[in-house]
This record gives structure tokens, sequence and C-alpha cells, in this order.
């Protein structure tokens, strides 16, 4: 059984952004966690509870991960959790490598390393990428879990590094790892982020607020990509599967998406929004963008997810239109 089964206290870093609050108050109607810390460079909101008879104690803290003292304030015995979320966006990784070096490596060395001493066994769900992988060989290659990672940016080699990290120290036991490559996560509603892949939100998230966006990519590049909801169900599911359904060595997952082209995301807003919101996508080609967005997988194969109970997603009309309903209003 995982060691997350118990009640218990959970952790989650990289908390004040848009999965780690979503994530967060999903884990509040999870009745077996009595306690949530919740940490970033920046205090975290506290999300709101949807269930007002929830007993969960939550705890938000701004902390610097690459200290070691904030280690030892930070990671308790009582942890049996921890979801770690925090990093350097692959446009901002690719721009600064000492950022990208000190924050997506530095500060996952430092707190694998204590935890492996302190919390020997915890379980740990680290949100990795399909950058890990380097551009397809041919237009219908199928990616694999078993494919050998050849990163085509620096935020993709950063994660490969923490994903080969954790899978020792899960074969080694000293911690229980789940290592989650993400898809392209659309629409991620809220301000632009660092990421290469921002504009995939940005070309729906603006124009159905009334807002001009960006297009920095050829319409006929393909992504692979996924619904927040859905990356959410499933980074819940990941902390309650237990060790040894994961057979070999390996924690990794590829966790489902649909592939898509930028045409028909295009299309799928023009659907939703009408030829108005269409209108408000500029096309602006940035060349450092489309280079690392080009260098990612775009097929993949999830039979291994999809044996370890994770969902799929839907369709991408869909998604807009839930999207619509849940975020839009929001954001405004």
């Amino acid at each position: 059984m995982s060691s997350a089964d118990s009640k218990s206290t959970c952790l989650i870093t990289g908390a004040a952004g848009f999965i780690g609050q979503a994530l967060a108050a999903a884990l509040l109607e999870d009745a077996s966690i009595s306690k949530l810390i919740l940490t970033d460079i920046i205090e975290p909101p506290s999300p709101t509870k949807s269930n007002a008879a929830s007993e969960t104690e939550v705890q938000c803290v701004r902390a610097d991960l690459c200290d070691l003292g904030t280690c030892r304030d930070l990671f308790t015995p009582d942890i049996k959790c921890i979801y770690m979320l925090h990093g350097i966006m692959s446009g901002q990784a690719e721009a600064n490598l000492d950022l990208g070096m000190r924050i997506n490596i530095d500060s996952y060395r430092t707190l694998f390393d204590y935890l492996r001493h302190t919390n020997k066994g915890v379980t740990v769900v680290f949100t990795s990428s399909t950058a890990v992988y380097g551009p397809p060989p041919t237009p219908d290659f199928v990616f694999t879990e078993s494919t050998a990672p050849d990163p085509g940016s620096s935020y993709g080699a950063q994660k490969h590094i923490c994903e080969t990290l954790l899978n020792d120290y899960s074969r080694r036991g000293v911690l229980d790892a789940r290592i989650c490559r993400l898809p392209t996560v659309v629409v991620r509603p809220g301000k632009p982020t660092g990421a290469a892949s921002s504009f995939a939100s940005g070309i729906f998230r603006e124009p159905l607020k009334g807002e001009q966006a960006v297009l920095p990519v050829s319409k006929d590049l393909d992504i692979w990509i996924c619904s927040p909801k859905t990356v959410v169900k499933n980074l819940l599911l990941a902390r309650k599967i237990p060790s040894e359904h994961y057979r070999g060595w390996s924690r990794i997952v590829n966790l489902p998406g649909i592939t898509v082209s930028v045409e028909q995301m295009l299309a799928a807003l023009k659907a939703v929004g009408g030829e108005k919101a269409l209108s408000l996508v500029k096309e602006e080609r940035d060349e450092g963008t489309q280079k690392i967005v080009e260098s990612w997988p775009t097929k993949l194969n999830t039979d291994k997810a999809n044996a370890l109970g994770f969902v799929d997603d839907g369709p991408l009309e869909g998604t807009l239109k839930e999207y619509v309903g849940d975020f839009a209003r929001k954001t405004e």
C-alpha cells in the first residue's frame, strides 16, 4: 500500500501557480488529508473550501527551496506525500541557464537529499514534461516511456536529470516517486507564464475576454495537450497508486493527452468564440519559441498510464466550453 493511504499531512511546492491552487482545492476534499502545506517563492493563497465541513488544516508558507534551512523547517516527519510542482518554465529556463539550473535542478537535489534522510519512503509526485524527449524522428513516431530522452531545451534536460535521480532513489527505497510527464495544459487562466507553450492558452484566454493574443508559431505545428481538470484528476490519482503496481524500476508515466495542430486549436476557438474571437489572434512568428516547441513530441503512447488507472482527456472544444463556464468570468 502507498504511504499516502493513511490520514496524513501533504505538502505542495509551487503552490501559488494555477495547477498548484487547483490541486490544493481538490485535496481539501480528500478525507485522508488532515493538513495541507502550500509553499512557493511567494506566499500562496489559501484555496476556498467548497465543503464547509472540511477539517483539513491549511498552512501557506513563503519559502526559498534552494535553502537547506527552509527544508528543515518545512519537511517535518508527519509529511507523507509531497507534490513537487515548482520550477522555472521552459522559455525562462532557456533564456537564463543559471536560474534554470538553480531552481530546476539545485532546489530539487536539495529536497531529495534532505527527504531521503529525514522522511525515508515518503511519496513524491513530481511533475515532469514531455520536453525530456527530442523532436519526433518521423511525423508519425509514437513516444513511449522507453524512448530514450534527447531534450532539445535546457528545461527538458533539467527535468530529465530530476527524473533520473528520483528513479534511482525509488529503486533504492529511500523515496517513493511517481514521475508524471504532463502534456501542455490548456487552458490556463490568469496571466501569461514564462513557458514557451504559454501561447497555447493565450490564443484562447485573451480572445475569449475580448483581448488580442499573439501566435508565435506556425499553424501546422502539432502539440500534445490536456485540460486542467484532467491533469488535476491524474495528479490526485498518482499519490494513491500502490508502489507495487509500477512494474520494473521506472516510475515514469506519460500522462494522457490529445494531439492537436495549432490550426485545429484556432478552429475550436472559432467554434466557441466566433469570428470575433478568432480575429483577435495576431500571427507574429518567434523563431525561439518555434524551435523549443517543435522539439517536443506530439504523439505519445499512454498504455502504461491507462493500466495504472489514469484517466483520458476529452475533445478540445469541450475543454474550451468548460473553461468559459468555469474560469472566464473569474479572470475578467
